[in-house]
């Protein structure tokens, strides 16, 4: 039985730990290090930090920050953020980090996955989806949300697949944030449409939200953000209530 991972998200601007709701209203939420500290303790599998304004801005990540936390840190952890090319990626790698996570780069030059996955293996490299509903369809957007693409999710996905990534996190920008639980009929079919291991994100809100999203959705990981940062749920209290729950997670 394939062990279920629980992954505290931490969206990174200016150096501090933010969130916001639909990818708008962004408030900060502490400390990256301290934060990733106490994940640690608490028994979180991975831990994801994302630079949310780096493709924006069009500058570097933060790899003094990945120093710091490669140097504190015994979980795995990914970066992302502004990653445009091979060197970028091994820049992260080279100082601690354990995977890189891509997103808009990607869906403009899907090639990038490819030239990552061939020179550092496909175990290293997440593609980021952020999605949102309309109509019937779900369309892919880029720069934190703020741009709509011509590309599809599942398409996306398979495609991304097939380009050599390794794991696919995708994110519902309709539940970003609401606290409702996560996008449960999208990742069902997500998952039924690629063969990798796939990270639900948006919309966790209770404890009950993990158990409905690996029990409907048989998807690999679920990542949270808020709930975890500001105390709403922790991490050893949500692992026991799935493991009561019969989801099979490491305590």
């Amino acid at each position: 039985m394939i062990t279920k991972r629980i992954i505290p998200c931490l969206d990174i601007k200016d150096g501090r730990t933010v969130k916001g709701t639909n990818f708008i209203s962004i408030k900060d939420a502490g400390d990256p290090l301290e934060l990733a500290r106490k994940y640690e303790e608490e028994g979180a599998d991975e831990l994801i930090f994302l630079d949310i304004s780096a493709t924006e801005r069009k500058t570097e990540l933060l790899t003094e920050l990945v120093e710091r936390l490669a140097s504190e840190l015994s979980i795995p952890f990914t970066v992302g953020g502004g990653i445009q090319s091979v060197d970028a990626a091994y820049t992260l790698l080279r100082n601690g980090a354990d995977k890189i996570a891509v997103n808009s780069a990607a869906v403009y030059r899907p090639e990038l996955i490819s030239e990552l996955s061939h020179a550092f293996g496909a175990q290293c490299i997440v593609v980021a989806v952020d999605a949102k509903k309309e109509l019937d369809d779900w369309w892919v957007y880029t720069h934190g949300g703020k741009k709509k693409t011509d590309r599809l999710l599942y398409e996306w996905g398979k495609e991304a697949e097939s380009l050599g990534a390794g794991e696919l996190l995708f994110t519902s920008m309709d539940h970003d944030g609401t606290k409702k639980g996560f996008a449960c009929e999208a990742l069902k079919k997500l998952n039924e449409t690629v063969r990798i291991p796939i990270i639900a994100s948006g919309g966790a809100g209770a404890k009950e939200h993990f158990t409905d999203v690996f029990k409907e959705t048989n998807v690999d990981a679920a990542l949270a953000a808020s709930v975890f940062h500001y105390q709403e749920i922790s991490v050893p209290d949500l692992k026991r209530f799935l493991a009561q729950a019969e989801v099979h997670v490491r305590l």
